[in-house]
């Protein structure tokens, strides 16, 4: 009776810290938050498998723990033969010793942990009905696993972490021209959140890896973070952000054409990084961008009573100064890209939707109820920026106009999860939030803790 009991026990916690393990990693899908939806309905999505940059860990592209990096590649075929489109991952950012040295326990920061296969959806669906333009190309996801988008260059020996996302930038770059993207005749760097962030920083790199003659542009999905003040008159995301580039010597990295003019804080900003590239870039992003709702103007260091609690589990519960404060930030972010979007050659798909990456999901990528900005889906409008089908400068009308949106609902989760993207000025872990689609079921680890509920009273008995 007592070996039962004690494998009941067992069984219940394996569980459960198996779930929560999962949960900790599906919590930072895209920079904190997880966007967790019922599955799609129709074939499995095409499933890559990792491959591992052997030969990295002698040019110093590692890994925060020292691992090596990695990426997931399906080549193209047909027309798409020589055409390459480079996907980079986001996942937040850590800022101090204590989060990198946690992060470097997940797969954002070691390869170890690493899933050894990702589905390519959205932009990089293999299916012409989900990515009409794209989806013969070569695709690529390069893992992240440094906590500053790609651009670091420090390492701290104490505590083991090794800071050095420009060199894996350099050593995917090298393997992915090594395996034929030498020979592209058009390119794409794509990349979504702090993946975004990294394709504004790396966007006129990329585009010097290839001649004169190949067509390159760059993408950035939910990459234009704001240096905004939050609800408390503070700087969340400013604090956060110069942690990071102090913490892992950005500064190395980032155009001298704005270092020139701003501190190297100020320089990590897509808002004041924009104007000096000079690739044709495209900005995908939400004017309610739902991770910044929630991590950047009202997160609980600035909210501690929680007065924003309903507003940011859902828009529909704000108040008029609530609301009134987001269309300021929207106003922000629409006057930050004045001066971007009167050039030509750039694209602009601003939508007034509570979301946070929308071109790797094929629900909000291309499909029969995705966001339309006058009746037009993201993906139509990236291919029409890409391939100079026309001109694309769509920016929606301010909430709430917009019925088209797959808005996200947000649920705070109280768990024994650590945040290991970053931490608040007094080095306490930030809260662990969930994020959901509105027409979504809700997927957390509460399935760890009904398993525990359900064995545990039998284990008392």
């Amino acid at each position: 009776m007592r070996m039962k009991k004690l494998i009941l026990i067992l069984i219940a916690a394996f569980t459960f810290v198996s779930v929560a393990r999962s949960a900790a990693d599906h919590f930072f899908e895209n920079d904190g938050v997880s966007l967790a939806v019922a599955a799609t309905p129709g074939p499995p999505p095409l499933m890559v498998p990792l491959t591992l940059i052997q030969g990295a860990a002698s040019k110093g592209a590692v890994c925060l723990d020292g691992t090596l990096p990695g990426y997931h590649f399906h080549p193209g075929f047909g027309s798409g033969a020589n055409s390459w489109l480079i996907q980079l991952e986001g996942g937040g950012w850590c800022n101090t010793i204590r989060s990198c040295v946690f992060r470097k326990t997940t797969r954002r920061g070691s390869s170890k942990y690493m899933e050894k296969q990702l589905a390519f959806t959205g932009i990089l669906s293999n299916k012409a009905e989900e990515n009409p333009d794209f989806f013969n190309w070569n695709r690529v996801i390069v893992r992240y696993c440094d906590g500053a988008s790609f651009s670091g260059d420090s390492q701290n020996e104490a505590a083991q972490l090794q800071f050095r996302g420009q060199k894996i930038w350099q050593a995917a770059m090298q393997e992915l021209l090594f395996k034929g993207m030498q020979k592209a005749n058009q390119a794409l760097l794509s990349g979504c959140s702090a993946g975004g962030l990294a394709s504004i920083i790396h966007c006129d790199e990329f585009r010097s890896l290839f001649p004169t003659s190949t067509k390159v542009k760059c993408l950035s999905d939910a990459g234009f973070f704001l240096d905004a003040v939050d609800i408390s008159g503070g700087h969340t995301l400013r604090n956060l952000f110069g942690g990071v580039v102090k913490l892992q010597e950005v500064q190395k990295n980032l155009p001298n054409s704005c270092l020139n003019q701003l501190d190297p804080t100020s320089c990590f900003f897509p808002q004041n990084l924009i104007n000096h590239v000079e690739t044709p870039l495209f900005l995908l992003n939400a004017a309610y961008d739902a991770w910044q709702v929630q991590e950047s103007l009202a997160p609980h260091s600035a909210d501690p009573h929680g007065s924003w609690n309903d507003c940011k589990s859902n828009h529909a519960r704000c108040n008029s100064s609530q609301i009134q404060f987001l269309q300021d930030f929207r106003n922000q972010m629409l006057n930050d890209v004045k001066g971007f979007s009167g050039t030509s050659q750039t694209g602009l798909f601003i939508n007034s939707c509570f979301a946070h990456c929308q071109s790797e999901r094929q629900d909000t990528w291309f499909a029969d109820d995705s966001p339309l900005i006058n009746n037009m889906p993201i993906a139509i409008a990236v291919g029409d920026w890409f391939f100079d089908r026309k001109t694309v400068k769509a920016i929606d009308c301010a909430y709430p106009c917009d019925n088209t949106c797959h808005n996200l609902v947000f649920n705070a989760v109280k768990s024994a999860v650590v945040d290991y993207q970053s931490t608040s000025d007094d080095d306490t872990p930030t809260n662990t939030m969930t994020m959901i689609y509105s027409r979504s079921t809700r997927l957390t680890f509460s399935s760890g803790l009904y398993m525990l509920s359900i064995l545990l009273p039998f284990t008392c008995s």
